[in-house]
């Protein structure tokens, strides 16, 4: 993923509201989300281009109660090929095979081994707590407080307080991408929280970050500009999938993804809905 906009506990009838966009080469595979049947419950996307086939960038554990979302934290000249997925920080979490002792001990696990994996920012979940930690800046894992947060592939996750006009604070720059994607995301829980089609309307923004407002990542000036967006059209990367996900505090929810080609070419949608046994 590399846009995540997280609601959490900042509406008082929905517990986790998500709306995260994918971006990745065009040439790498992917099938769009649904349920595994080797991880019976587990809700995702599948990275075919991961090792083994097991990574996803974004999905939900009905059984467990666990959500789960990653994204890369840009760094073109660090990184490392034997590295391990990124996808598998979320597998590992959502299929509940290994003695988790609540999402905080399993990423305090995680940073034990920064090395493991290249860049990432991690988010997880047992819908009692929503947990982030990245290996792209000092510092352990950090339970999140009710409110918004937004994280891209910048080094920090951006976070405001419940309500449209609380302020936004980080410890770096807030990418324009998050700034104005959690102003979206805002304004949408404050007056349609339920409007799924309203969350995609978020996400499909193509508008670009003016030059002065880029970061530098080490990428070229015009990869830079493009993946500024929101939504990203580039020739050769691209938004690969938007998902949105609604968990009611009644414990049902509603879970949907587009998927996209080729300079956004619309290539699919599915939704799925369930009901979820929440903790207080």
């Amino acid at each position: 993923m590399c846009l995540v906009l997280l609601g959490w506990r900042a509406h008082p009838e929905y517990r986790l509201i998500v709306a995260a966009n994918r971006d990745e080469f065009y040439t790498r595979p992917a099938e769009p989300m649904r349920w595994w049947p080797e991880v019976p419950g587990v809700l995702a996307g599948r990275d075919l281009g991961a090792r083994g086939g097991i990574g996803t960038w974004l999905g939900l554990a009905t059984a467990a109660g666990r959500f789960a979302g990653v994204t890369n934290v840009r760094n073109p000249k660090g990184e490392r090929a034997d590295a391990r997925s990124r996808g598998s920080l979320l597998m590992d979490f959502l299929r509940g095979d290994q003695d988790l002792d609540g999402p905080g001990k399993y990423l305090q696990d995680v940073a034990a081994a920064p090395d493991d994996y290249n860049g990432y920012h991690v988010v997880v979940s047992d819908l009692a707590t929503l947990w982030w930690h990245s290996n792209g800046r000092p510092g352990q894992p950090r339970e999140l407080a009710p409110g918004f947060h937004g994280l891209s592939n910048g080094r920090s996750i951006a976070s405001a307080a419940p309500g449209p006009a609380a302020e936004l604070s980080a410890p770096d720059p807030i990418w324009p991408k998050v700034r104005d994607g959690l102003d979206g995301l805002r304004k949408v829980v404050e007056t349609e929280p339920g409007a799924v089609e309203k969350y995609f309307e978020v996400l499909a923004d193509r508008t670009e970050a003016p030059d002065e407002h880029l970061p530098d990542t080490g990428i070229p000036r015009a990869l830079e500009r493009a993946a500024s967006a929101r939504f990203v059209a580039h020739l050769a990367h691209g938004t690969r999938a938007s998902t949105v996900l609604l968990v009611r505090e009644d414990g049902t929810f509603e879970m949907a993804e587009r998927s996209f080609g080729r300079l956004g070419r619309r290539a699919g949608q599915v939704a799925f809905n369930g009901t979820l046994d929440l903790p207080d």
